[in-house]
């Protein structure tokens, strides 16, 4: 995103009277409109001019935005229809405000997990929006966290994360390549992570670690998509799909691939560029669902 689409994309999501009163001025109504529908069809014409639509073992044609930020929705949803999940349960590291990430869909399909954020504010907002939400609250535990690759078992084991859950989505720009890499005997069924897509699929690049480092939103981040191929060959998994935007890459462990995804199964097959500018919430803002799960959120029985 560049600083203006960062600008608003704070408003949005951390200044609720500011936000209102942006979203109220007439011109931002219109050129917000007209935003949307020209990126809408910029998606139909890439779904009728990349190959990638036409294979049916490919992930992109099942690209859906219900909660997430982009189009990983329907990506991860159709992957647990071709694996089904084994105990409904995630991991997000880097779940942001959790009214928009990878995982919240998931949470309110009745899902269980984790989200681990490094914001104090996103955190202490959460927890705010939970409290008002009881029976939800009881199936995701939030917490503040900057975590790395030095600190991650020691996370994992003091929150009690098993070491099989069926989704585990980690985005924290600079040190995402590095967290996975760290953590060898984690067996998620499925992995969300986000590589940097202009670097060419034939790259092997990783940005250092060093714990001082901040990132400072240039494109020197994270790690390309052949060094996460890599990894995550080293790991168990298989690089299964991209989504369009050039954000995500998607893993699937290697015992339940079968010939259920288009190989082969390099960056160079699934690479999708960098489309940063497809990036837009197609509905209304984003918001906490109330547990659906429970009886007596029913009214009419």
């Amino acid at each position: 995103m560049n600083l203006l689409q960062r600008l608003e994309h704070y408003i949005v999501t951390n200044m609720r009277p500011l936000r209102d009163l942006y979203y109220s001025l007439p011109v931002i109504r219109e050129l917000s409109a007209a935003n949307i529908v020209a990126k809408m069809q910029l998606v139909e014409t890439l779904k009728l001019t990349n190959p990638h639509f036409k294979d049916p073992k490919r992930l992109l044609m099942y690209g859906a935005q219900y909660l997430s930020q982009n189009f990983e929705d329907g990506m991860i949803e159709e992957i647990f229809r071709r694996i089904p999940p084994a105990n409904r349960s995630f991991v997000e590291i880097g779940s942001g405000t959790g009214f928009e990430n990878n995982t919240v869909s998931l949470l309110a399909s009745g899902w269980n997990g984790w989200w681990i954020e490094g914001g104090s504010d996103n955190c202490v907002n959460l927890r705010k929006e939970l409290a008002k939400k009881p029976s939800l609250g009881k199936r995701i535990k939030v917490e503040h966290s900057l975590a790395s690759p030095v600190n991650i078992k020691q996370l994992f084991e003091r929150l009690e994360i098993p070491r099989e859950v069926d989704l585990f989505s980690l985005d924290i720009d600079l040190d995402t390549y590095h967290i996975w890499a760290a953590l060898p005997d984690f067996r998620p069924r499925v992995v969300v992570v986000e590589y940097n897509g202009g670097i060419s699929p034939s790259v092997e690049w990783i940005s250092p670690w060093r714990p001082e480092r901040t990132w400072d939103n240039s494109q020197v981040f994270g790690a390309s998509l052949k060094a996460f191929e890599i990894l995550g060959r080293k790991h168990g998994y298989s690089l299964v799909g991209c989504d369009l935007t050039g954000l995500n890459a998607f893993f699937v462990r290697n015992d339940l691939v079968g010939d259920l995804f288009a190989e082969p199964f390099t960056s160079e097959n699934h690479y999708e560029p960098v489309r940063y500018n497809l990036t837009v919430r197609y509905g209304h803002r984003p918001g906490l669902f109330d547990d659906s799960h429970d009886p007596k959120s029913h009214l009419y029985q």
